[in-house]
């Protein structure tokens, strides 16, 4: 029989990536991201001890979000204070990452100009492989929410991709 460690270990190997995507969708930078999944998946561990379950994914995928917020709103407070105090020296630039190939990075582009609240259940509901019901408990809302707000994002998608691919072409 396997030690809890090695279930946990086994339990990352088989979901991080999908908990990475989900923490890249929730930050501003793939270095937020990393911060904030790995302050999640100690919040998710410490929680529920012992070997890991399906309810742990939903649970590793709210805390995320919590501490996605968490830093959004400490970000937000010292980039105020810092901009106070440093009105005289421009703008900040703020620098992120594209995927390599052109396909990811189309489809990166077009998630990012449809809400929120439609990106978050998109990328739960296909990378993530959750149900409407771990979604709804992921992001603390109905899974009738989550189906409507997926169907209403993957119509914004397509739009946003079909424009993409006309501008191109013009």
């Amino acid at each position: 029989m396997q030690d809890s460690s090695e279930l946990w270990r086994t339990w990352l190997a088989e979901y991080g990536n999908r908990l990475m995507l989900f923490a890249r969708q929730q930050t501003r930078s793939e270095a937020d991201a990393e911060d904030v999944l790995q302050v999640a998946l100690v919040k998710t561990w410490k929680t529920h001890l012992g070997a890991p379950d399906q309810k742990v994914l939903s649970l590793a995928y709210t805390n995320i979000k919590r501490c996605a917020i968490d830093l959004a709103r400490s970000t937000d407070s010292r980039r105020r204070r810092e901009d106070e105090s440093h009105r005289q020296t421009g703008e900040m630039v703020t620098w992120f990452e594209l995927p390599e190939d052109d396909t990811s990075r189309a489809l990166q582009v077009a998630l990012s100009k449809i809400p929120k609240k439609f990106r978050e259940v998109i990328t739960l509901k296909i990378w993530g492989e959750q149900t409407f019901e771990e979604v709804g408990k992921a992001l603390t809302i109905s899974p009738n929410t989550a189906a409507s707000r997926y169907r209403y994002g993957m119509e914004a998608l397509r739009r946003s991709l079909s424009l993409e691919r006309l501008e191109i072409e013009l």
